[in-house]
């Protein structure tokens, strides 16, 4: 298990979390906490889903955290004619040295951008769930694994719009979690005007990061101790909504292993080498939302996916935090130890 004994390498570790911050944080202006949460899922080994109407910059956000990081990206376009191989590859008999050849589709890349996902049709949306969840591709028989870094950066327009498809269930839980953009303030809208009026930021933006640095990120978030208490109080609240009246589908049991996850990479954001009952609150709607499906009569009685898990929330009792103090990291240690967190 990853620790944090050496202090001086997650001091630079956490500097280049900022520097990707800031990056990206100057292309989309007022938005702060959608930032933090696609940094959250990035340092999670998660994949993010972007979900809103046409122009509030999905496609700008996922673009940005691209380009801060210096490594392979890859964008795909859905349509409705797109078919299963254009992601994955093909396999393409070569007449010279009379055999199949194995042409890699978009998928091979570390960061995948899915543009409009539900614009495709839901055999075309298949074609991620082996990349998603093990990180590999099976044409013909045979397996190529994907590269490290991976991450799936989808946007989504609502479900509602002319030709689109809601993702299949299976497709919404390899999805770590889903943000809303949502519209910006008067003040971001100015500056706004005042930034992209005369050409995009995005022409100018350069990484800020490697691969090689995001790994490093990805092995530290792996060690943050979370106490027995923090864990059975994310599966309480996964519980919660498989029994919920106003739900025909509750979460999975991969949505609590993602909450868990999301929860370790949002302490590590916060400077803080144990998790907290705070970052699974923090993250449960962004985290578990989209993977549940409201009954017909929650539907008619107007109640969302995200005020089901809200109402979760204040129902399922928070544990109490001990007095003593301690180092949160490894066997024995305290459930919430007593440090001062170092900023991030």
């Amino acid at each position: 298990m990853t620790t944090y004994d050496d202090r001086s390498s997650l001091t630079d570790l956490t500097a280049v979390v900022e520097r990707v911050r800031s990056s990206v944080e100057g292309v989309i202006e007022g938005k702060p906490e959608v930032v933090r949460l696609s940094l959250t899922v990035l340092l999670a080994e998660g994949h993010l889903l972007i979900e809103d109407v046409p122009g509030v910059g999905k496609t700008m956000l996922a673009k940005a955290l691209a380009r801060s990081i210096d490594c392979s990206v890859r964008r795909i376009q859905f349509t409705p004619d797109l078919l299963p191989s254009d992601i994955t590859g093909v396999s393409i008999w070569d007449q010279q040295r009379r055999d199949f050849e194995f042409k890699p589709g978009a998928i091979f890349a570390q960061i995948v951008i899915g543009d409009e996902i539900n614009r495709a049709s839901p055999k075309t949306q298949s074609a991620l769930l082996e990349s998603m969840e093990e990180r590999q591709v099976t044409i013909d028989g045979q397996t190529y694994e994907l590269p490290s870094p991976f991450m799936v950066v989808a946007t989504q327009n609502p479900v509602e719009m002319e030709g689109t498809y809601p993702l299949p269930e299976a497709q919404r839980d390899r999805f770590m979690a889903r943000v809303s953009v949502g519209y910006p303030s008067v003040e971001a809208e100015l500056q706004m005007l005042d930034i992209h009026g005369g050409a995009s930021p995005l022409e100018d933006l350069q990484p800020v990061a490697h691969a090689h640095d995001i790994v490093k990120l990805i092995e530290a978030v792996r060690g943050v101790h979370v106490a027995e208490t923090v864990r059975r109080y994310a599966v309480d609240l996964v519980s919660a909504t498989r029994t919920h009246p106003d739900l025909r589908l509750g979460a999975s049991p991969r949505a609590t292993l993602h909450l868990l996850r999301a929860a370790k990479a949002s302490a590590a954001l916060s400077g803080r080498e144990f998790a907290l009952p705070d970052d699974v609150q923090a993250l449960a709607v962004a985290v578990l939302a989209h993977r549940l499906l409201p009954t017909a009569q929650a539907q008619l009685n107007r109640r969302t996916s995200e005020q089901v898990v809200q109402e979760i929330l204040q129902r399922t009792p928070v544990p109490a935090a001990p007095q003593q103090g301690g180092l949160g990291i490894g066997r024995g240690a305290p459930a919430y130890p007593q440090q001062p967190p170092r900023s991030l």
